[in-house]
């Protein structure tokens, strides 16, 4: 039997930073809000403080989703790495989102955590690690998600866009499963999410084709797609096999939908 079709432990459809747009991004406002719409697991973004704690955010900047310019006295330009946890976790990262969400604040990958093994979500966590600190936040984050996924029925899943980050987590836990991002196809794309032990490619959505899915699918991997936010899409998705989809539309795809996959 090829490895593809052997069981699977993760849900086929991903909220995406937890319930897509529909709530501040990689907060657990946005998961809880995610599962009142059926979802069962979640996509969110770690990287790491100045002081090594991996911490919920997209951007290499804290501008855009956070009152760090206001509360730290920052220019637009600073990043997570610039400042300690104890002065993170002071940020509101609601309020940008709208005034339903204010006060809301930035988790650690260990509130994420705590949330999904309470409440039996997976989860799958991008390693974003800010520039310059690409294995190290590989390294880190693996080694804080063996710690705290310990005894757990299901790993998270470790994705990045970097292969240097998922080296680093391949390193230190070599245990946890890890797939491949993939904005664009280089000639090596396959050859490296093999070289990295991955279990899983992760494109847009837009790169697969039923070539493209099946040469992932006979080397024994997954593959995942992201951002799919309309019902075209995901079902050209589902007609050449996919085997995931990570949406902003938590809203759009009916449970029934879910439930059929």
């Amino acid at each position: 039997m090829p490895a593809h079709t052997a069981q699977w432990p993760y849900p086929f459809w991903i909220a995406h930073r937890g319930a897509g747009k529909l709530a501040p991004e990689n907060t657990l406002a946005a998961f809880r809000l995610g599962a009142q719409h059926g979802y069962r697991m979640f996509e969110c973004d770690a990287k790491l403080s100045a002081d090594g704690v991996p911490f919920l955010m997209h951007d290499a900047t804290l501008a855009r989703t956070t009152n760090a310019v206001e509360k730290l006295a920052n220019d637009a330009t600073a990043t997570g790495a610039d400042h300690t946890w104890a002065e993170l976790s002071q940020l509101d990262a609601g309020s940008w989102h709208s005034r339903t969400f204010a006060g809301e604040p930035l988790p650690t990958l260990e509130n994420a955590a705590r949330f999904c093994r309470a409440n039996d979500y997976a989860l799958n966590i991008e390693i974003k690690p800010t520039p310059g600190t690409e294995r190290r936040t590989g390294e880190v984050v693996a080694a804080h998600a063996l710690r705290l996924w310990q005894g757990a029925s299901v790993a998270p899943l470790l994705t990045s866009f970097s292969r240097d980050a998922l080296q680093g987590a391949r390193e230190t836990a070599p245990g946890l499963p890890r797939a491949l991002l993939l904005d664009t196809l280089p000639e090596d794309w396959l050859q490296a999410a093999r070289g990295l032990g991955c279990v899983a490619v992760v494109c847009n959505h837009s790169l697969w084709s039923s070539v493209h899915v099946e040469k992932v699918h006979d080397a024994g991997l997954r593959a995942l797609s992201y951002t799919v936010n309309d019902a075209p899409a995901a079902q050209r998705l589902m007609a050449l096999g996919t085997d995931g989809i990570i949406t902003d539309r938590v809203d759009l795809f009916s449970p029934a939908e879910r439930v059929n996959r």
